[in-house]
Parts: structure tokens; C-alpha cells; sequence
């Protein structure tokens, strides 16, 4: 979140989450690491293509949505509804 910075803080380098954040040329949707994207909203289609993930066995997620400034964690969610989640978080932010 915030692209590395906590307050006047840079914690994790801007150029090293740039680079988590571009996406394979094997495979558009991932990213550094454990970073999922939602490269063209394929895996969010509720989320801004700015917003990615971290999912783990059980489908376990951290969803991190810059835009929304949003970091929410999820566990054993059904793989199959994590957009749904998504969706009602971000119609409650309204």
C-alpha cells in the first residue's frame, strides 16, 4: 500500500514493488514473487485492474487495492468466490 511508504517512511523500495507489480511474460496475471494481478480484471472482475493479491493453499488471500486504499485478508474462502467478497467490500466502501 501507499507503493512502499508508511507516513515520510519508505519501508520497501518503490522500485522493487514496480518491479513485483509488472507483470511475467509467461504469464500476465503474476507477478513477483506471490503477487497475482488483475491483469485486464481477469481474476477480480469487481476490482480495479490497479489491485492484486497474495493467495496462499486454501485460498487464503491478502487482497491489497491501492485505488480503494484497501488491504483486507481472507481466510479459506471457496476458491471460486473471492469476487464476490470483493464486490460487497467495496459497494459497503461506498
Amino acid at each position: 500500500m501507499r507503493h512502499g511508504k508508511w507516513q515520510d517512511r519508505q519501508l520497501i523500495s518503490g522500485q522493487w514493488e514496480d518491479r513485483s507489480r509488472t507483470p511475467t511474460p509467461v504469464q500476465r496475471g503474476y507477478g513477483f514473487m506471490n503477487f497475482f494481478l488483475n491483469t485486464d480484471k481477469q481474476m477480480l472482475p469487481s476490482a480495479p485492474e490497479s489491485a492484486f493479491a497474495h493467495i496462499g493453499n486454501g485460498t487464503n488471500m491478502i487482497y491489497v487495492d491501492p485505488e480503494n486504499e484497501v488491504v483486507a485478508v481472507l481466510r479459506w474462502v471457496d476458491g471460486r468466490t473471492p469476487d464476490g467478497f470483493v464486490r460487497r467490500l467495496l459497494a459497503a466502501l461506498k
